[in-house]
């Protein structure tokens, strides 16, 4: 069992800021189980490691003893959270919503234990309020406090319009604390107003205020600009093993750390042991693959990580391309199949405009030879390798429908 000392240490890991520090150590010290609460409201279906920073900082709250509650914001999704948005955000059918929670809590069971979490929906308890409670919900703030954020404050003043319904997301996501008698809740620095409402309505219902615990924006693969799919800067945790792996070997050798921080479960003693290694003169490429192959493995399983890294370094170390893919095949009623529609069938890109603009990169390759002709036709019956980028391959073959 670790000490108190120790544990604050784990928790004070990779977080921007802990209100009020002095009160966690308070908890902390009286050997109770804490109950930390992190809300999602599922907008979209997918999970990238960005997502994850919050998640990590959970599994590492259940390592010490304490009991996630993991709410699903089925109710506050459909009003839309305006946090960072500088027009009104359009609300979700509860339909859409419920669909993305499952493959939410899917995904979040990679990282979290299952045995100690609660899955809960802010639904339960917000349905059953009336409107005299919402009012006399809403009567807990004052106009000129909602105006304190900084996103409703440089709307106000662009004369951008702010919908009454938003000044409520702030207070529904704050009574969700008191309904679930958090202990701690967890968010990014964004959400920084919404949590500390949640201590505000405890205080007013008359609970202990909950510990406000808000983690970093993870950087995405360029190192500058916040984790996004829109940004093409992201590993999702459902890529391929070798996509996955070879995407975190990309990153810078200064970035690995910030990853190792946010990311890796590893404890600290040991990180700083690596640092000190690198320090000394060891490749910072081999300690890159130690963390690749913790998140491969955490997202896959250790024999996908291994067989990445091996194939990783087959690939850029000896400049080999894979030999050992399964032939995928892709049929066409037509006597030939177009390159971007190759490529979009094979998974390898999203979509036809981004396999041209691939080809357009010099990004393409088929048997290691660039591709240029964006308009290229590959006949029924060949069997080639076809790479985009330096991490995306595919052995097809082109049969007829």
């Amino acid at each position: 069992m670790v000490s108190v000392k120790e544990a604050l240490k784990e928790i004070q890991r990779g977080t921007v800021e802990i209100l009020l520090e002095a009160e966690l150590e308070e908890r902390l010290k009286e050997g109770k189980p804490l109950r930390v609460k992190l809300g999602f409201d599922p907008t979209a279906p997918d999970i990238h490691l960005g997502h994850t920073v919050i998640l990590n900082k959970l599994r590492q709250f259940q390592e010490l003893g304490h009991q996630i509650l993991f709410l699903i914001g089925d109710f506050t999704a459909m009003i839309g959270d305006p946090t960072g948005k500088n027009i009104t955000r359009q609300p979700l059918t509860r339909e859409v919503v419920l669909e993305n929670a499952k493959t939410y809590e899917a995904q979040a069971f990679k990282i979290l234990d299952p045995d100690r979490t609660d899955i809960m929906a802010n639904s339960t308890w917000m349905d059953k309020l009336s409107a005299a409670d919402l009012i006399r919900l809403t009567a807990t703030q004052t106009v000129a406090r909602m105006l304190e954020r900084d996103d409703f404050d440089k709307r106000y003043a662009a004369n951008q319009p702010i919908a009454i319904h938003e000044f409520l997301y702030p207070l529904l996501q704050g009574y969700d604390s008191v309904a679930m008698k958090a202990d701690v809740e967890l968010g990014g620095t964004d959400q920084k107003f919404n949590l500390l409402a949640g201590r505000e309505l405890q205080k007013h219902h008359g609970q202990r205020p909950q510990i406000v615990l808000t983690m970093p924006l993870l950087e995405g693969l360029d190192g500058v600009k916040k984790m996004s799919k829109s940004l093409d800067n992201y590993i999702g945790i459902t890529d391929e093993p070798n996509d996955m792996f070879g995407k975190v070997m990309s990153i810078s050798d200064e970035l690995m750390w910030r990853y190792f921080e946010l990311l890796s479960f590893r404890p600290i003693r040991e990180i700083d042991q690596f640092r000190k290694e690198v320090d000394a003169g060891k490749n910072p490429r081999d300690v890159k693959f130690a963390l690749s192959e913790e998140i491969v493995a955490r997202f896959h399983d250790r024999k996908a990580a291994e067989l990445a890294k091996t194939q990783f370094i087959e690939r850029f170390r000896n400049h080999a391309l894979p030999t050992n893919l399964e032939e995928q095949e892709l049929a066409t009623a037509a006597g030939a199949l177009g390159i971007a529609h190759l490529l979009k069938g094979a998974g390898l890109v999203n979509s036809t405009s981004d396999a041209i603009r691939m080809i357009k990169q010099g990004a393409v390759r088929i048997d290691g030879e660039r591709v240029e002709d964006q308009q290229l036709n590959i006949p029924v019956g060949e069997s080639r390798l076809y790479q985009v980028g330096k991490r995306r391959f595919a052995k097809i073959k082109v049969v007829s429908e």
